[in-house]
C-alpha cells in the first residue's frame, strides 16, 4: 500500500502587506553585472539560475546540507519516494508501493526500467548499495547524521524489484527517513565521498568550472517525463542586490536568497519556506555551561525587533525549532520574552558566584545564511556586551562554518555562540529533535538522558498522542535545558523572470525542483 499523509501543510500565500514590502523597492537596472557571462549560454531552451554561494560539492548523501540539495535533490539524483511540501503526503518516485511488513521491517516495490546516467541498472541491488553506503558506512555523510544518527540500517535486495530496510526498533516513519536518501549508481565510491554525483534525475552534470559556474543538461533517458529545459546554468554572486539586478536585467532567469531590500521590484516573490534560525550555544563550555548565562543570551534577543526591522516582516519570533505545518509543531509556543535588565542581573549573579562571564565567547556567523545575516549578528553582539559578557564576532565561509555545525566539533575551540538556520524538510519533528535535541545529536552541544528518554519516547508515538508528545518537549527544552535561543520562523523572496512559471513552496529554499519550472507561453 502507500504510504499515508504525513502531515498537512498548507499552501502559504504573502499577505498584500508583506508581499508589498518586497515589492517596494523598485527593480535594478543599469549596466550589466561583472562575469554575468558565465550564467549565459543555455540558449532558448536553457534556464539561468544565480545563487548566493556555490554548491561546497555535489555528493549526494550530502544534500541534506541546503547549498548542496538546492540543487542536486530530485534534478541530479532521486529518492525512493519524495515529501510533497504542500500536503505532506508522500509519493511514488522510483519505489511504486512501500508497506509495513513487520514491527521494524518496511518493504519496497521498485520502479522497472529506470538506468543511472552512466548505464546501469537501478534494480534493488542499487537501492540497497545507495543506502547501506549513506548510512552503514565510515564516509560521515551528512544525511546519516540528520537523519538517522547512529542508527544502522539492514538492506536487502529480495529481487530485482523488491527491497526490504529494517531498522532496530519500530521506525513508524521509515520511508520519510528514507526519502532523503538520494540513490547513486553502484559504481560510486564506498570509501570516498564524491565531487559529482551519478544519479537517475531528469538533468546530468555537464560542466562545473569551480568558482565561475556549473551546469547540467537534461537526461536524455530519463525515466520520466522530460522537463521543459535543457540546459540549466547555476552561477553565484554573494551579493542579493547582484543576484537581483541580474534578473531585472535579463541575465539570470531565478534568483535565490534575496531581501526585500535587493531591488528584484515587480519580479520579486516573497513565500514561506521551512527555515528558522537560532543561536546554539556550545554548553559545555563556560560560562556558557551556566545555565543563568544561556537564559541571559535568551533573553537580550529582541525577536520581534529583529522581525520587524532586519528581517523586514518576512520572519516571527520562534520559540521552538520548527514552523506550523511539521508533525510536533506546538500552536501555543511561548516565545522568550525581551529583558535585557534581566539578563544584566543573571550575568552579575553569576559573576558574583564566580562563573567567568568575563571569558570571551565566539559568536559565529555564516557569510550569506539569510539576508541581513551581518547585521543580526551585530544586533545580538551589542546586546550580549550590555550584558556583560565578552563576545566576538566571527564570519565564515560554509566549510568553515560547518566545522562547528556538526560533530565532532573542533578542539579547544573556548565557548562559542553558533548562529544556526534549520529547515525540517521532512515534515516531521523527529528529524530534527535527533540532530539538534540529544545529547550526542549530530548538530547538538548538550542535553540530558532524561530529554533523550523523553523524545525517544515521544518518536515512538503515532497519530495524536505522537504529535501531543512531541509538541510538548520545546518547551522543556526552553526550561531545562536552555540549549538555544531560538530567534525566528523565516521567509524568503526569489526573484523571477516573467518568462518562467514557477510557484516555489516551502521546500524551495532546500530542493529547487527544476521539473517543475517552464517557460511561459
Amino acid at each position: 500500500m502507500l504510504s499515508p499523509p504525513i502531515s498537512r501543510l498548507r499552501r502559504w500565500r504573502p499577505v498584500a502587506g508583506l508581499l508589498g514590502l518586497a515589492l517596494a523597492t523598485s527593480a535594478v537596472g543599469g549596466c550589466t553585472v561583472a562575469n554575468s557571462e558565465y550564467v549565459t549560454g543555455g540558449g532558448a531552451d536553457g534556464l539561468r539560475i544565480v545563487l548566493p554561494q556555490e554548491p561546497p560539492t555535489l555528493e549526494a548523501c550530502q544534500s541534506s546540507l541546503t547549498a548542496t540539495g538546492v540543487v542536486v535533490r530530485s534534478n541530479i539524483t532521486e529518492p525512493l519516494v519524495e515529501r510533497d511540501p504542500d500536503s505532506g503526503e508522500l509519493q511514488p518516485l522510483l519505489a511504486t508501493e512501500w508497506e509495513q511488513t513487520t514491527d521494524e521491517t518496511w518493504t519496497f516495490t521498485l520502479r522497472e526500467g529506470v538506468t543511472f546516467t552512466d548505464g546501469t541498472p537501478f534494480d534493488a541491488e542499487a537501492a540497497a548499495f545507495t543506502i547501506d553506503r549513506a548510512v552503514n558506512s565510515d564516509l560521515a555523510c551528512e544525511v546519516e547524521g540528520y537523519v538517522f544518527g547512529d542508527t544502522d540500517l539492514e538492506v536487502e535486495a529480495v529481487d530485482d524489484t523488491t527491497l526490504t530496510v529494517t531498522s532496530p526498533e519500530p521506525d513508524p516513519i521509515l520511508p520519510l527517513r528514507l526519502s532523503f536518501i538520494e540513490m547513486v549508481s553502484t559504481r560510486t565510491s564506498t570509501t570516498e565521498k564524491v565531487r559529482e554525483p551519478i544519479g537517475t534525475g531528469p538533468y546530468q552534470v555537464a560542466d562545473w568550472q569551480a568558482g565561475q559556474r556549473l551546469s547540467l543538461e537534461a537526461n536524455p533517458d530519463y525515466w520520466g517525463e522530460a522537463p521543459a529545459y535543457n540546459n540549466v546554468n547555476y552561477v553565484w554572486r554573494a551579493e542579493g542586490s547582484v543576484r537581483a539586478a541580474m534578473v531585472a536585467n535579463g541575465e539570470a532567469d531565478i534568483a535565490t536568497s534575496l531581501a526585500p531590500e535587493d531591488g528584484a521590484g515587480e519580479l520579486a516573490v516573497a513565500y514561506r519556506n521551512n527555515e528558522t534560525t537560532a543561536l546554539r550555544m556550545q554548553a559545555d563550555q563556560p560560562p556558557l555551561d551556566d545555565q543563568r548565562i544561556r537564559q541571559a543570551v535568551n533573553y537580550v534577543i529582541d525577536r520581534n525587533l529583529l522581525s520587524q526591522t532586519l528581517f523586514e516582516n518576512l520572519a516571527t519570533p520562534a520559540g521552538e525549532l520548527i514552523p506550523e505545518g511539521i508533525v510536533g509543531y506546538n500552536p501555543d509556543e511561548k516565545v522568550w520574552p525581551y529583558d535585557a535588565a534581566k539578563a544584566k542581573a543573571l550575568v552579575d549573579e553569576a559573576r558574583a558566584d564566580g562563573v567567568p562571564v568575563d571569558t570571551e565567547i565566539r559568536l559565529i556567523g555564516r557569510n550569506a545564511q539569510f539576508p541581513r545575516i551581518t547585521e543580526t549578528i551585530e544586533v545580538i553582539q551589542g546586546e550580549l556586551e550590555k550584558a556583560g559578557l565578552n563576545v566576538k564576532i566571527e564570519m565564515m565561509d560554509t566549510n568553515a562554518q560547518l566545522e562547528y555545525q556538526i560533530r565532532p566539533f573542533p578542539e579547544d575551540t573556548g565557548p562559542y555562540l553558533l548562529m544556526i538556520m534549520h529547515g525540517n524538510q521532512a515534515g516531521d519533528a523527529a528529524f530534527t529533535l535527533d540532530q539538534y535535541m540529544l545529547a550526542e545529536g549530530y548538530q547538538s552541544s548538550w542535553g540530558t538522558p532524561e530529554f533523550d528518554q523523553k523524545i525517544r519516547d515521544a518518536e515512538a508515538l503515532v497519530g495524536a498522542e505522537r504529535q501531543s508528545a512531541l509538541e510538548k518537549l520545546w518547551q522543556y527544552e526552553q526550561d531545562e535545558i536552555t540549549q538555544y535561543a531560538y530567534i525566528a520562523h523565516m521567509s524568503a523572496v526569489l526573484a523571477k523572470s516573467a518568462s518562467v512559471s514557477y510557484e516555489p513552496n516551502s521546500a524551495s529554499g532546500d530542493e529547487m525542483r527544476l521539473a517543475e519550472m517552464s517557460p511561459v507561453s
